[in-house]
């Protein structure tokens, strides 16, 4: 069963991994990259985050309609081309959401990983601009809702960021490493992406690790422009991070600049390794994300703006990266997916209207 990587047993704790799949022999330079024609329901997607289950793979995103029917929309596909709407994880902003944080407006960027013999959901509340944010958890035994075990369990907060914190406690994405153990990483503006240990019993922060790691960040360019009050400043864009294991690496998957621009989205989604999951995660050429280093994975053009917002699948024979970008005439987002080629142990992606050379070293 394919559904998000390789078993591995933790005591008497069994992990059903995606994230930290160790996808090898896919290294062959003759494969390029190639770009899935998806259609049907596939306008709207925002942060697609995918995952299968059985022969169904399952699309969690953000809600991009006004007046949407329910939170967190869920697509179904039995091809990985042909998408249909198949529900929400929740018809409204849950009760103690809307008492924490009041004047969130929707719940944002879904990431779901199996483990500990169910499906773990996380998402993030926020206001957009602010830091006072929260990661939250949601979790369920099964992905199919023809299931009698299918029932969303709100398993409430997992942590929050305040005003006074250089971290944004959202976009969070699930790794488990080479030793078993589960790691968040997270992060948008401010510090950049961030990471803490999880505990697998609970889906929890560790109470035996508690160190905030740092993974990831834009660096301070020389002549800013003046400060927008109440808003972090636009050199400080990054977010969205993803990490998968291959080979001997880690990789670490985020997305620079802006996004929710329409056409002047300028999203793009960046890249580096490491060989531990803690880091340092470095570019191909050498330089540490954490003094601003990425190498450019996807980039925007004339036909599609900003493509970023990016999970990754790794499966028995194919890895795909699935992302959203911009109508370049519309400005509105929609589904891309495509295969992941990993010559010389660096990822490349296929994107319509072009996109630029992948790392050779």
């Amino acid at each position: 069963m394919n559904r998000r990587a390789c078993l591995r047993a933790i005591g008497v704790v069994t992990l059903l991994i995606w994230s930290c799949g160790d996808s090898r022999g896919q290294d062959n330079p003759h494969h390029s990259p190639a770009l899935l024609g998806v259609d049907g329901d596939v306008g709207g997607v925002h942060d697609p985050s995918i995952i299968k289950e059985d022969n169904t793979w399952y699309l969690f995103g953000t809600v991009t309609e006004k007046n949407s029917p329910g939170q967190i929309p869920i697509r179904c596909s039995k091809d990985l081309l042909h998408w249909r709407r198949c529900g929400f994880v929740f018809q409204g902003i849950p009760e103690w959401i809307q008492k924490e944080s009041p004047k969130t407006q929707d719940l944002w960027a879904p990431d779901e990983s199996y483990f500990n013999g169910k499906y773990h959901l996380y998402y993030a509340f926020s206001i957009f601009g602010k830091n006072t944010s929260g990661i939250a958890l949601v979790t369920n035994k099964t992905l199919d809702p023809g299931s009698a075990d299918y029932k969303w369990a709100d398993e409430g907060l997992v942590f929050r960021s305040r005003e006074e914190d250089d971290f944004n406690a959202i976009d969070p994405n699930i790794v488990i490493d080479s030793d078993g153990s589960v790691w968040m990483s997270f992060g948008s503006f401010w510090g950049g992406i961030k990471m803490r240990r999880i505990d697998p019993q609970t889906g929890k922060l560790s109470t035996k690790d508690t160190k905030l790691y740092s993974l990831a960040k834009r660096v301070r360019p020389e002549n800013l422009p003046a400060p927008r009050p109440g808003l972090p400043d636009d050199w400080q864009a990054i977010e969205a991070p993803f990490i998968v294991r291959h080979n001997e690496y880690y990789y670490l998957f985020v997305s620079f600049d802006l996004c929710c621009r329409g056409v002047k989205s300028n999203y793009k989604t960046m890249v580096g390794r490491s060989r531990s999951v803690k880091g340092p995660y470095l570019d191909a050429s050498g330089k540490p994300m954490v003094e601003g280093g990425g190498t450019p994975l996807l980039v925007g053009n004339e036909r599609w703006a900003g493509p970023g917002g990016e999970s990754i699948l790794q499966e028995l024979g194919r890895d795909i990266i699935v992302f959203h970008a911009y109508n370049g005439k519309t400005g509105k987002p929609r589904l891309h997916i495509s295969t992941i080629d990993w010559t010389s142990d660096w990822p490349h992606a296929a994107f319509e209207g072009g996109n630029p050379a992948a790392p050779q070293k």
